[in-house]
């Protein structure tokens, strides 16, 4: 079996076609992303005209430190929340990035192995160390992808371990400080 030109061709475009796909789902998640900021930003904003107009309303040193500590809590609670959402639209695109790279890797590890073996069918006597070494180039190649693949995903879980064990510690430390007491 012989690779044709429109073979090539078409693999090009099955490539091109895996680029802009992902490509996407990269602006997919962007676009989630400035959407969690803008209503971040927005539902801020009229927290911060709330907590205004309470501040306004305090009648003494003692309510002023009483306001400030009930808002310490929910605060602590929205940078947590969002900071969850965040991950999740960043692993979760990440994840769709991952699954069609995979795949791509894997149908085109296929192809050359296909060439490869190809190759050696229609070698020329004499050129078994050469089609030998190529075997095992190949071979090398795709066990250090899957190392590497297996890696950054044992990378990512620890990660998320990480980051959900932060986040849970940040929001129980809020839950626990002292309230009406100024802080350090």
């Amino acid at each position: 079996m012989t690779y044709t030109a429109d073979q090539f061709v078409a693999f090009q475009k099955a490539n091109v076609e895996t680029l802009f796909g992902l490509s996407n789902k990269a602006f997919e998640g962007v676009e989630k992303i400035v959407a969690l900021n803008l209503q971040v930003a927005k539902t801020s904003l009229a927290e911060a005209a709330e907590t205004a107009q309470a501040t306004l309303a305090v009648k003494d040193p003692q309510e002023f430190f009483a306001l400030q500590a009930s808002l310490l809590q929910p605060s602590a609670e929205k940078a947590a929340a969002y900071s969850r959402h965040f991950y999740e639209i960043v692993a979760g695109t990440n994840a769709e990035v991952g699954r069609v790279a995979e795949a791509t890797v894997a149908d085109s590890q296929k192809k050359v192995l296909a060439l490869v073996d190809n190759a050696v069918k229609n070698a020329p006597a004499g050129s078994e160390n050469a089609v030998a070494l190529v075997k095992s180039a190949v071979a090398a190649a795709n066990n250090a992808y899957e190392s590497v693949a297996k890696a950054a995903k044992q990378a990512g879980e620890v990660a998320e371990a990480n980051f959900q064990a932060m986040t849970a510690t940040a929001v129980r430390a809020a839950q626990t400080a002292p309230k009406g007491k100024r802080a350090a």
